[in-house]
């Protein structure tokens, strides 16, 4: 298939048929268009209204999706796991205090910008 080369065609890449030829060609003849040229665009009066492809393509799709889906919630865990354990040390006996005292005492930078954990 001819767009599959290339792995992440947006809409505008992809061939277009316009609802009334796929109507004339019947679902064999988009089928056939579809393995020849690879996803089609259906356009009703020049407009996207539909794609249609492969099954394996859209087998491919899911499960990058799902792949990405695992990954981002990892990643999620792994910041909630990080800001839980910063915020631990607020629970820890004397924090209240230690924290007032540190934001009365402002910062002392010394004439250099700070910022993060490492400086």
């Amino acid at each position: 298939m001819a767009n599959m080369a290339k792995k992440d065609p947006s809409v505008a890449d992809l061939q277009r048929l316009p609802a009334s030829e796929v109507k004339k060609r019947g679902w064999r003849g988009v089928v056939r268009t579809l393995r020849e040229g690879g996803p089609l665009v259906v356009t009703n009066h020049s407009e996207p209204d539909a794609v249609i492809l492969p099954v394996d393509r859209y087998v491919e799709l899911i499960a990058r999706a799902e792949r990405d889906s695992h990954r981002v919630e990892s990643e999620l865990e792994l910041l909630r796991r990080r800001f839980d354990e910063r915020l631990a040390a607020l629970h820890q006996p004397g924090a209240g205090p230690r924290l007032r005292s540190a934001m009365r005492a402002g910062p002392r930078l010394r004439g250099k910008v700070k910022a993060g954990t490492t400086y």
